[in-house]
C-alpha cells in the first residue's frame, strides 16, 4: 500500500471514529434524557483552552466566544472540496437561521499554518461569510488545538513536490461553555444540521 493510501485510510477511519462517537452522541440526545429537552451532558475528552490569530491579526481565545455556542470546523484554504463545500453550507445554514444565526458564533479553524496566514484566511472564509471568525496561528497554537479537540490533520507529500492536508471533515458544536456537545457530519442533511443548530441555539443561556 502506497503512503498516500495509507494516510487517506488513517483519515477516513479518524473521521469514522468521530461519526460513531457523534451518533451515540446524537442517540442520547434523541432517546435519553427526556426531562431535560435539550442537548446531551457535554463530553469533556473534545475541546479546551487555545489562543489563535483572526483574520484580522488578533489574538482570538476561547474566551473570545465565551457566552454563546460556538460552531467550529477545521480545513485550510487549499482544501479541493471538503473545506469550500463545508463553508459554503454553513453560509446557507445561517441564512436559513435568519436573525437566531446571532446567538452563535462560528468559526474555520485552518491546519495548515505555514500557508494560511490571517490575510489567507481573512480573504478565504470571509467570501463566504464574514460572520465566520477565520482562525490561524503558529504551528504549535495549531497543534495544541488539533491534540485537544481530537481532530485528525496529515500533512500528505504529492508527487510535484507541493501537499496537501488530510483532516476531520466533521463540523463540531461547542456550547457556550466551549464544552463538546456533538457535530455535523460531512455531507449531513440540511434538515437535520438546522436541527442540530436549533437545539444548540434553545440550549444556550438567555443573553441580556
Amino acid at each position: 500500500m502506497s503512503g498516500l493510501k495509507l494516510f487517506r485510510y488513517l483519515a477516513w477511519a479518524a473521521v469514522a471514529v468521530l461519526a460513531v462517537v457523534s451518533g451515540a452522541l446524537v442517540y442520547q440526545q434523541t432517546a435519553g434524557n427526556n426531562n431535560s429537552g435539550g442537548l446531551i451532558e457535554p463530553l469533556a475528552a473534545i475541546g479546551g483552552p487555545f489562543e489563535l490569530v483572526s483574520g484580522s491579526g488578533e489574538t482570538v481565545t476561547d474566551e473570545t466566544f465565551a457566552g454563546k455556542p460556538l460552531v467550529l470546523f477545521f480545513g485550510f484554504t487549499y482544501c479541493p472540496d471538503v473545506c469550500p463545500t463545508t463553508l459554503a453550507e454553513l453560509q446557507g445554514w445561517l441564512e436559513a437561521l435568519g436573525e437566531d444565526a446571532g446567538k452563535l458564533n462560528y468559526a474555520f479553524v485552518t491546519v495548515d499554518p505555514e500557508r494560511d496566514t490571517p490575510d489567507v484566511m481573512r480573504d478565504y472564509v470571509w467570501a463566504f461569510d464574514e460572520r465566520i471568525m477565520p482562525l490561524t496561528g503558529s504551528r504549535e497554537q495549531i497543534d495544541a488545538m488539533i491534540k485537544a479537540y481530537r481532530v485528525y490533520a496529515k500533512k500528505v507529500p504529492l508527487d510535484d513536490g507541493d501537499y496537501t492536508m488530510d483532516h476531520s471533515a466533521a463540523v463540531y458544536l461547542m456550547d457556550a461553555d466551549n464544552k463538546f456537545v456533538g457535530t455535523i457530519a460531512y455531507g449531513e442533511a440540511e434538515e437535520n444540521a438546522l436541527s442540530k443548530l436549533q437545539r444548540l441555539i434553545k440550549n444556550a443561556p438567555a443573553t441580556s
